[in-house]
């Protein structure tokens, strides 16, 4: 059977995947950015808005990161006011496990959900690093399997304060007044939380909001076949993505659930142009803005722990191994490679064998999915991807804010539709109806 495409669209800006230097490129603040890309994402019949948050500025040798956006407003005020301006659009955003509290977050997606009618979604993330905690009164900092502990506690937290509100629980009677039996209690007693109260919220339109996790080691793949609906990955071929995706999907029996309930959506990028050929230089042209060399040298010191910044970042690698004893140069960004001088030797047989330069091998690495071509080319690849289990569809992220995703809805949608594998008209109010 066809499966249909899910699409999601990220706002981008908080790393350099955005060209934040190109004059097209708009406001990372205003409130104008966020609903002319919601805008452009629910004309194109997107199933949701997807938001990003730093808790902490990243710094890199004791100063900001210039390949970063910084600023970004709080997640879920942004939601809050693009509920406003859009009918059918999934509003998601990120919220830490790691610094917030089970209570709080059930009450700020709960809020949205009520306020769009349904169209909520929270992305569970763990913090990784005491540099962020800082920020925080409890600060520190907490081991993997501390956070994951921590992460699938609080989601079974939230998710007993949203079904506190039993059905019917919300009672009317014009002449004694409006009034609720019992509403919200909740107690809930676990090795990370000691709660008990009552939620202030009914139950919201979707019933429970969409879940999203974020993660592709194998802590976040368990914890998302155990209670997520939706998966935020990263991976850059077909092969990868379908390995990833049988990963995934095996899993869901050990928790009694069938592969469509949880989808896997990694992020990709597109680059667009009347001729393939066309899109390719084009697509160069803009990893080279992305990856200037500046930002090429300060992403290898982050596994260095090296100042390399006397090394030609058209030449070759540094000879000079990683030092993993040192304290690391960039803070605030997840370092997704634990042992540097594993990634180091990998990094220089793909130097080696490509004939790559530091800024090559940057580009080559930090590369996601990506669909370069004529919009049928894009359509056709994005299409082969999902119909071969790849992926269930893909969170997008333009290299342009705000208008980046405006092509792609003008000419690669419509090759979709006509394929018959992507929606003309919404499903239904909520998020839930379209996603499921």
């Amino acid at each position: 059977m066809t499966k249909q495409i899910k699409l999601a669209a990220h706002f981008p800006g908080v790393n350099n995947t955005t060209v934040w230097s190109d004059p097209a490129s708009g406001s990372q603040i205003d409130f104008a950015s966020f609903e002319h890309l919601a805008r452009t994402a629910e004309r194109g019949k997107f199933d949701f808005l997807f938001l990003a948050e730093g808790l902490r500025l990243r710094e890199h040798a004791g100063k900001i990161l210039d390949s970063d956006v910084v600023g970004r407003p709080n997640t879920t005020t942004v939601l809050a006011a693009l509920s406003a301006v859009t009918t059918h659009l999934g509003l998601a955003g990120t919220l830490s496990s790691t610094f917030n509290e089970p209570y709080e977050v059930a009450r700020q997606v709960a809020t949205i959900d009520h306020l769009s009618g349904g169209r909520a979604a929270w992305n569970v993330v763990t913090s990784p690093d005491a540099f962020t905690g800082q920020n925080f009164r409890r600060g520190g900092f907490l081991k993997r399997e501390d956070r994951y502990a921590r992460a699938e506690e609080f989601l079974a937290t939230v998710r007993e304060l949203w079904d506190s509100w039993q059905p019917g629980t919300l009672v009317g009677d014009k002449e004694n007044g409006v009034f609720a039996r019992d509403p919200g209690k909740f107690a809930h007693r676990g090795p990370q939380f000691d709660i008990h109260g009552r939620f202030t919220l009914p139950r919201t339109p979707q019933g429970q909001p969409v879940v999203i996790q974020a993660g592709d080691s194998d802590e976040g793949r368990e914890f998302a076949a155990k209670a997520a609906d939706v998966i935020f990955s990263r991976h850059g071929t077909l092969e990868d993505g379908q390995a990833f995706f049988h990963d995934v999907k095996r899993r869901l029996a050990a928790y009694g659930r069938e592969p469509g309930d949880l989808l896997i959506m990694p992020a990709a990028t597109f680059v667009l142009g009347d001729t393939d050929a066309e899109a390719e230089e084009r697509a160069r042209e803009i990893r080279l803005q992305q990856v200037r060399p500046a930002t090429a040298i300060q992403f290898l010191e982050q596994v260095w722990s090296r100042d390399l910044s006397g090394y030609d970042v058209d030449g070759p690698l540094p000879e000079v191994d990683p030092d993993p004893d040192a304290e690391p140069l960039t803070w605030g960004r997840v370092r997704h490679e634990k042992d540097l001088l594993e990634t180091a030797r990998r990094w220089r047989a793909i130097a080696e064998e490509k004939k790559l330069s530091i800024r090559e091998l940057v580009i080559e690495v930090t590369a996601r999915q990506q669909f370069v071509g004529t919009p049928s080319t894009v359509a056709a690849a994005i299409d082969d991807y999902v119909q071969s289990d790849a992926a269930d569809g893909f969170v997008l992220v333009p290299h342009l804010t705000p208008t980046g995703l405006d092509e792609f809805v003008e000419k690669v949608v419509p090759h979709l539709q006509e394929r018959g594998v992507f929606r003309t008209e919404y499903a239904g109010p909520t998020l839930r109806e379209q996603l499921f």
